[in-house]
């Protein structure tokens, strides 16, 4: 491939994005709640999703105290029921990898680091991707990125594509989660042309948000991305991950994205491996319905640390 047509491969992967009917997705989208599921396929569904969250500090007050409480509830997220299964990920600063490096050393919990000029993505690419290998460095599994939205939404598709690989470089082993920011995007159309620009540039993970913007991921935004990788799949047999993150606070919108998954990608990623939810929020609502299950009666949220 010459540089001249390197240009337009991105401007390509936009104007063959499917056009989005957006009555049709979000009725589709609204379905996936009112379906019934039987108690056993409740509680089955609830501790899936535990096993698929990333918990998340992002706050410029974090400490390393903080971070260490953070890992601990990963591991146990229900210190009464050892059965109850660990969090995916815990998602932190680079400069403090190391620390849920420590604390999770030797575990399943992966150790995911936000960079790229995390949440604005407006910084020169030479510093994004000296921030990508240093979290790479200090022993991060993923890494979670985000798009230049300006650059996007200007049309300067090149600019993001090539961000978005070159990071995918510097990440090394590590996965690469790239964040659309579909509050900033504006419609469902962007979403996807977002989504095939993200994949076709090589990520491992297309990702809703940085829940710094609302609106964060909704259903329609969740369906459209997803239809996109199984588009993906169906051209090529490679299997690309899918992260809803922000907005999602109760176990009943957890179970409705586990079964638009299903409905939509199939049982293979029904899995942490290639779905997992940004919601550090949703953690307790899940833990206080499976506590209801149990006891038959609920909790009082405060049960559950927060940290």
């Amino acid at each position: 491939m010459n540089a001249n047509t390197a240009v337009h491969v991105p401007a390509t992967i936009i104007a063959s994005a499917p056009r989005i009917d957006r009555v049709m997705v979000e009725e589709r989208a609204a379905s996936f709640s009112k379906r019934s599921l039987k108690k056993a396929s409740k509680v089955r569904g609830l501790r899936l999703a535990i096993s698929m969250m990333d918990l998340t500090s992002l706050e410029g007050k974090d400490t390393a105290g903080k971070v260490e409480a953070l890992c601990r509830k990963a591991l146990r997220p229900l210190d009464r029921d050892p059965s109850v299964p660990s969090c995916a990920a815990v998602c932190v600063y680079p400069n403090l990898v190391p620390v849920a490096k420590r604390e999770l050393a030797g575990t399943s919990v992966q150790i995911a680091s936000v960079a790229t000029a995390f949440p604005s993505g407006l910084s020169p690419l030479s510093i994004k991707l000296d921030d990508v290998r240093r979290a790479v460095d200090f022993g991060a599994d993923e890494i979670d990125m985000v798009i230049d939205r300006g650059a996007f939404l200007s049309g300067h598709y090149a600019k993001v594509f090539d961000e978005i690989a070159a990071t995918k470089e510097a990440s090394g082993k590590a996965h690469l989660k790239v964040i659309l920011e579909t509050g900033e995007l504006g419609s469902y159309d962007l979403v996807r042309a977002a989504s095939d620009l993200a994949i076709a540039a090589g990520a491992d993970f297309i990702k809703t948000s940085t829940g710094k913007v609302q609106p964060a991921a909704t259903p329609g935004v969740v369906l459209v991305m997803l239809q996109a990788i199984a588009d993906h799949y169906r051209k090529t047999g490679i299997k690309i991950g899918m992260k809803p993150a922000g907005g999602v606070r109760h176990a009943k919108q957890a179970l409705a994205y586990l079964v638009m998954v299903k409905e939509t990608l199939g049982d293979d990623w029904l899995s942490p491996h290639l779905f997992r939810f940004g919601a550090s929020a949703l953690l307790n609502d899940v833990l206080l319905q499976l506590e209801k299950d149990r006891l038959g009666v609920y909790h009082a949220d405060d049960d559950f640390s927060r940290d």
